[in-house]
């Protein structure tokens, strides 16, 4: 799990002089900017920790500018942390400066260089130079990552408590993270799964286990029932994360039925283009109808 290895490096104190961190999730590069920030003590970040964004809404000063600010000498002489976000808008005329800086890196600040997505070829030398991170988490390691960032937050999770978790929420990492948050607040010390029940279910009378099991029993008239009730409460592409994350569970149970988790998952390949092309209900509604029809 790639942003373990971060973890451990932020517990090392970052010994390294540039990172580059890279990852499709932008919440876990926003994690790990925290991270690298939290290295600071809290009443010295004003003046030891700088933080820009390439892709900012407001002004970006110029590259030369950032430059400057990672070659300064910190206040009293303190560690530096310096952040780049969206390193892949860097223009290609400020590569330079960058590829020169990571050859001769301030002994005096850490650069974390984030970036969103894969990174182009422009970067690979770049890559070369700093100590090169992959942050996302694949799917059958997001039960270790729960366990772990659980841990980080004071408390045990049941492998139960993990499956209902990721049943639920599906495989949104900002999603569950903001789930764990909640559980933090219970202030227990070993989380089951009926500790978090109503925290995650909430109100509603159904979950998305009541809607796969119902597409599997191919009730038509729950399935609806049961999404629109969904639909009231949660984003489609949250409820299309976690039927994925069911179907992805049940192939691997149910090694007879190839042909058909082959149709299964390019029809939600398909439901997943849509939702992000159009939005709206109807690429949900319209996955189920399929699915109901296999």
């Amino acid at each position: 799990m790639s942003i373990k290895h971060f973890i451990q490096e932020i517990e090392k104190g970052l010994k390294a002089r540039v990172y580059f961190l890279y990852a499709e999730d932008p919440y876990l590069l926003k994690e790990a900017s925290i991270m690298a920030e939290g290295i600071v003590p809290e009443g010295e970040r004003d003046f030891s920790v700088n933080l820009f964004d390439l892709d900012g809404i407001d002004d970006v000063p110029p590259f030369e500018q950032i430059m400057d600010a990672v070659n300064t000498i910190p206040f009293m002489g303190q560690q530096k942390v310096v952040i780049i976000e969206n390193i892949q808008e860097l223009a290609k005329k400020d590569m330079e400066h960058l590829e020169r800086y990571t050859a001769n890196p301030s002994p005096y600040s850490i650069l974390i260089l984030l970036h969103r997505g894969s990174p182009k070829a422009q970067f690979k030398e770049l890559m070369k130079k700093a100590k090169a991170t992959p942050l996302d988490v694949r799917p059958q390691e997001l039960p270790l990552w729960i366990k772990e960032k659980a841990l980080r937050k004071g408390f045990e999770i049941t492998n139960e408590a993990v499956e209902y978790l990721l049943g639920i929420i599906g495989p949104d990492i900002g999603l569950l993270s903001s789930e764990l948050e909640k559980v933090t607040l219970m202030g227990k010390s070993r989380i089951d799964t009926v500790d978090i029940m109503d925290i995650v279910r909430g109100s509603n009378d159904y979950d998305v286990f009541d809607l796969v099991n119902a597409l599997r029993d191919r009730d038509t008239q729950k399935v609806f029932k049961v999404a629109k009730t969904l639909q009231e409460t949660q984003e489609s592409y949250g409820l299309l994360g976690a039927i994925n994350w069911h179907y992805s569970r049940m192939s691997f149970r149910d090694k007879g039925r190839t042909a058909y988790y082959d149709k299964v998952f390019e029809l939600l390949n398909e439901a997943d283009v849509r939702i992000k092309t159009s939005g709206g209900t109807f690429p949900l509604e319209y996955l189920l109808v399929r699915l109901l029809r296999i």
